[in-house]
């Protein structure tokens, strides 16, 4: 059972589960609070102890927010940027031609015009991370599809602000977050996976994470990497 709550100015989500102790969540990319508690425990009780930790939580909220400030620095010479969970040191070269990225062993150079700004840096980027999810998808929805036995009737990947894909389940269409294209490719996957099986059970109740036993047996390993630190910050409450 699944429910949202105010507290603070913030809003939270809270899952009740077969669990003896509370757990706490900040997701990125901006800091999205869940809550996981115990089926008997009332909602004051929840809320006593995360009035506990407001300070923390905003603290890991303000860190998430430095993280996605501090990503455009990479696209500057000799950062840092990833993809598919692959560190590779960023060339920036200035030419008189189009734009284009490639991969040499372990740099990726970023082929830009004289005087390009940050801005068009970061564009000329996020159009070849889509390019590669582009490349990838087409065979996996189609792989999926005969397995689960659902249709996509539409596809698209954008820049998402607090979710990893999202599903419209009365159009058949999914979205995938862009950010994906940093992760292993087996994230991508789950996340594909997961928002194809809602296509079947829109909830995320017991029949859904059954279908996902299923179909995508280690998906909650896939999940733990697709969350895993310094990209998510975990607290216990009790």
């Amino acid at each position: 059972m699944t429910s949202r709550i105010e507290l603070d100015g913030m809003v939270l989500e809270v899952t009740r589960k077969d669990i003896k102790n509370v757990h706490l969540r900040v997701y990125p990319p901006t800091g999205a609070v869940r809550i996981s508690a115990p089926l008997r425990m009332n909602l004051d009780t929840i809320c006593g102890l995360v009035q506990a930790k407001l300070d923390w939580i905003r603290r890991q909220q303000q860190q998430l927010r430095d993280q996605q400030r501090d990503s455009g620095r990479g696209y500057r010479d000799r950062g840092s940027v990833y993809l598919w969970g692959e560190r590779y040191l960023l060339d920036v070269v200035e030419m008189d031609a189009a734009p284009q990225v490639t991969i040499k062993h372990s740099t990726l150079v970023l082929q830009v015009r004289p005087g390009a700004d940050e801005g068009r840096k970061i564009s000329v980027i996020k159009g070849w991370y889509r390019q590669q999810m582009k490349a990838l998808l087409p065979e996996w929805i189609e792989r999926w599809e005969s397995v689960i036995g659902v249709e996509v009737a539409q596809w698209g990947i954008r820049q998402m602000k607090t979710r990893w894909g999202t599903c419209n389940t009365h159009a058949g269409r999914v979205w995938l977050n862009l950010e994906l294209s940093r992760k292993p490719p087996q994230c991508l996957e789950y996340v594909l996976v997961h928002e194809m099986v809602h296509l079947l059970e829109r909830r995320h109740n017991h029949r859904f994470r059954s279908l996902m036993d299923q179909y995508l047996p280690d998906w909650r390993q896939r999940r733990d990497v697709l969350n895993r630190p310094p990209l998510i910050h975990e607290g216990w409450l009790c």
